[in-house]
């Protein structure tokens, strides 16, 4: 008995119970907000959907020389939303194309806020001389415009998924290091920060142990609302030119609907599915972005029931 106890009592016991906690009082008010929960299940079902391409399609659906149709076949039976230009059916280009672009929107996003976080708290953090080079900088990147740098980025590298990742997630993460920086110096004016660097707590200890866990929520928020930009960001490269063009995504499928003439010749079964898919997505996100930060920040009076 007595040792069960103490392994109730031990800190990480404590800790994890403490998360668990949090994590069901999260869910209980997450799930008060219907707009909140309607993006949340229609990503879901995106997400199975890209997940079970393979077995959905097939791999071969990619392939322009064993294309099952002819050109540009208007929706049937057989291609509920048509073909492309090689004969392709666009219903599997279509959920085929939702692993690429949900890829890189989701490791964009976290390649532009753990940049964000980094910069935000270490600014935050030290102050001074540092603190105004660094925001200096982050004030550079934050009135250029982010496309176009992340078409320079993306014009100079190699066309591949990992170059659209980089040029996304290295060219947004300015708005992140903001709003971190101000969450950081707001928490380190606490007495509690005094106590634990009158302790010997050094820079790493304050900024890992203090800092970064009451910053998280923000940071979490952020995450969930950049996905959506980082979707829409890169399908406009994709639009461009600027892809992976041995992959499909609904970027590429609109440059391609594009290059195909399909807006001269009024095939909108081509231009639609993956318009109307990428803003499906971003709706999607956006919409659990706004509840998780009326969520996690009460105070910003958000209103998504």
């Amino acid at each position: 008995m007595t040792s069960t106890a103490d392994a109730l009592s031990s800190p990480s016991s404590l800790a994890w119970a403490r998360r668990r906690g949090s994590v069901a009082r999260f869910w209980r008010s997450y799930r008060t907000h219907r707009t909140g929960l309607l993006g949340l299940g229609a990503l879901a079902v995106i997400a199975l959907v890209a997940l079970a391409a393979p077995l959905l399609v097939g791999g071969d659906v990619q392939s322009v020389t064993n294309a099952p149709g002819s050109a540009l076949d208007s929706p049937s039976g057989e291609f509920p939303l048509g073909t492309d230009q090689f004969g392709r059916s666009l219903l599997g280009l279509l959920i085929w194309g939702a692993r690429i672009s949900l890829t890189v929107g989701l490791m964009a996003a976290a390649l532009s806020v753990a940049i964000g976080t980094l910069v935000g708290i270490l600014a935050g953090h030290f102050g001074g001389w540092f603190s105004t080079v660094v925001m200096r900088i982050t004030d550079w990147f934050l009135v250029m415009p982010t496309l176009v740098l992340a078409i320079v980025l993306a014009t100079v590298m190699s066309r591949s998924v990992w170059t659209v990742i980089l040029a996304i997630g290295v060219t947004s993460w300015p708005t992140t290091a903001r709003l971190v920086r101000a969450q950081t110096l707001a928490v380190e004016s606490r007495p509690y920060i005094e106590r634990a660097t009158a302790l010997g707590g050094g820079h790493g200890h304050i900024m890992t142990r203090h800092v970064l866990p009451n910053v998280m929520p923000l940071v979490l928020a952020q995450t969930t609302l950049g996905i959506s930009h980082a979707i829409l960001t890169e399908a406009t490269l994709a639009f461009l030119g600027l892809g992976d063009p041995d992959v499909v995504s609904w970027g590429g499928m609109l440059q391609d609907a594009r290059e195909a003439g399909a807006v001269s010749s009024g095939h909108w079964w081509y231009l639609a599915p993956p318009g109307i898919a990428i803003a499906l997505v971003a709706l999607a996100f956006t919409l659990c972005g706004r509840t998780v930060e009326s969520v996690l920040n009460p105070k910003l009076g958000v209103s998504t029931r």
